[in-house]
């Protein structure tokens, strides 16, 4: 199978999550499930960019100063109570409405001020400038926000300028993981760690970072045995959750036990195996109607494997639309020998549109992945690469995402 095929069969098996109001300042990175109207136009009546003095264009020159009549100052958050007539100005402040019979705004720096009540129009260069008008930014009625959208920054500040506190929007998936492996302990195990009888549990965190950068809530199961009874203590603990992700014990050794004991659960395998490297042994199945992902156990398989399935199903389950990161043309600026006649994924640096290899790329060099910043997808039936071939490769931080999966 392939990892397209692989991951079109993972996200037929994500729906959205329900969805519920939350308050903004608790709606970062969530995803609206309704379309947002404005009940207001934005800006809500004219107003002046800058401090300066409305004032009237006819009353202008270009030729020469002119000097008008100040009748009163509005200050931000206060309203003008009389209408600029012919040789008079408003002393006004940057968001403070526009006065009537105002059309220009000079600002503060092309003026002086001649006494308490007049003011010197020094330069006419701003004449029928410097003016916000009404719903130049949004209208009454316009949809500013649509369904899908995920909220940013950006998002919600437009959200709380039209008064909009509480967002219709998909549940924070709960993304339950586990590690397995008798080799594998957490880091309150350090000595046996640097005496080098143990070995870091880093997938522990690798996975909670991946999770959390996907804006999914992670739960972590702790690590199993390899052991049955072991694996089903663990996975029990993940009731409850929207999508349960393992590592290791999903390949052909004797003690590779997470799909045997899934099945006997109740689990159903869906599949297992991918034409790929690293990460081949992906397993992927249903457990009492949770979406279960295995991945493998080493820590670059690991990565890529979350890249390539898992983020995408959290995605779905979060309600994008497009839950795949997009692949972009590269050339390869090294030469490049592989082995099996497998779809590789090298870990790489694309800069300026030109793809170089972050070093050695056994799958347990967990390096590799710290110092790249994409990943070069190499054909099957390409088993050498010369220097200034044109692949492609997935940008692992791009924000942009397609509806397909690209690799």
């Amino acid at each position: 199978m392939t990892p397209a095929e692989a991951a079109k069969i993972i996200l037929a098996h994500c729906q959205p999550l329900p969805t519920a109001r939350r308050p903004l300042r608790d709606a970062l990175d969530a995803v609206l499930a309704e379309d947002v109207a404005s009940p207001i136009d934005l800006p809500p009546w004219d107003n002046s960019a800058m401090d300066g003095y409305a004032v009237r264009s006819a009353d202008l020159s270009d030729q020469s100063e002119t000097e008008l009549a100040v009748i009163e100052t509005v200050p931000a958050g206060q309203f003008p109570s009389k209408t600029v007539g012919k040789a008079q100005a408003t002393r006004i402040f940057t968001g403070a409405p526009l006065p009537q019979g105002a059309d220009t705004v000079i600002r503060q720096e092309d003026t002086a001020q001649s006494s308490n009540r007049r003011v010197t129009i020094r330069n006419a260069r701003d004449a029928k400038k410097n003016i916000r008008r009404r719903g130049e930014d949004i209208r009454t009625g316009a949809v500013v926000l649509s369904t899908g959208t995920q909220l940013g920054p950006a998002q919600l500040g437009v959200l709380s300028s039209i008064a909009h506190d509480a967002p219709l929007v998909h549940r924070r998936p709960r993304v339950a993981f586990m590690g397995s492996g008798d080799e594998i302990v957490e880091l309150d195990e350090r000595d046996a760690i640097l005496a080098g009888t143990k070995i870091a549990s880093s997938n522990s965190y690798t996975l909670d970072a991946l999770i959390r950068r996907s804006s999914a809530e992670p739960v972590n199961l702790g690590i199993a045995r390899d052991t049955k009874e072991s694996l089903r203590d663990h996975l029990r603990g993940g009731q409850g959750a929207d999508l349960l992700v393992t590592t290791a014990g999903v390949s052909v050794g004797e003690h590779d036990l997470v799909r045997e004991v899934l099945q006997e659960l109740g689990g159903e395998l869906k599949l297992w195996r991918i034409s790929m490297r690293p990460g081949a042994p992906v397993g992927f199945g249903l457990l009492r109607g949770v979406p279960w992902i295995g991945l493998p156990g080493n820590p670059v398989s690991t990565m890529v494997t979350f890249e390539l399935f898992v983020r995408p199903a959290i995605r779905c389950l979060q309600g994008h639309a497009l839950p795949f990161r997009r692949t972009v043309p590269v050339i390869v600026r090294e030469p490049i020998t592989l082995g099996p006649k497998l779809r590789h994924y090298l870990r790489a640096i694309v800069e300026e549109g030109e793809a170089r290899l972050t070093g050695p790329q056994g799958s347990g060099i967990l390096t590799s992945m710290a110092r790249a910043n994409a990943l070069l997808i190499v054909p099957a039936e390409m088993p050498t690469v010369p220097v200034g071939t044109e692949l492609q490769a997935l940008i692992l931080d791009d924000p942009q995402h397609v509806a397909e999966p690209p690799y």
